[in-house]
């Protein structure tokens, strides 16, 4: 058994209920960023472009944000495939707090930077934790006869 087998053994064994509506409720919160971004998708490409070496790509980059928060937060708050999602949606928050937020006062009242920060700890941990025993993840390994029935 390799270590990340090990890891997914351990996460699926060691996992309590008020983890599920905390992974719920990560996903909504990206569904929500994305929306956000969505709405203010000039301002987020005016954003981007203020990072030098990123201002060639400042279009392509920011529907790249919206997709991944909204299409991953869907997946983490289904519980649906929550590794593919959180993996999507690592690199924009660690892009987050490096370069986008680094700017700002950490302890200002409406400080994006905690709640970057807050949300990239939450998708480290359920990229460990896994989706858990509420999750569409589960119901797919319980009922495994389901599974081929949509497949066919």
């Amino acid at each position: 058994m390799n270590i990340l087998q090990r890891i997914e053994h351990w996460g699926d064994t060691h996992h309590p209920m008020w983890i599920d509506g905390l992974r719920i409720m990560l996903g909504l919160i990206l569904i929500w960023k994305g929306i956000q971004f969505v709405n203010n998708i000039d301002l987020l490409k005016a954003h981007i472009a203020e990072q030098p070496f990123l201002t060639a790509l400042s279009f392509w980059l920011a529907h790249i944000i919206v997709f991944a928060h909204f299409v991953g937060g869907l997946f983490i708050a289904l519980g649906l495939l929550t590794r593919v999602g959180v993996i999507a949606n690592l690199p924009i928050l660690i892009g987050a707090v490096l370069f986008v937020n680094s700017s700002t006062n950490l302890f200002s009242v409406h400080s994006e930077m905690i709640l970057s920060v807050v949300v990239l700890c939450l998708l480290l941990f359920f990229l460990v934790e896994g989706s858990g025993k509420f999750s569409v993840d589960e119901y797919m390994r319980r009922h495994p006869e389901k599974r081929q029935d949509i497949m066919n």
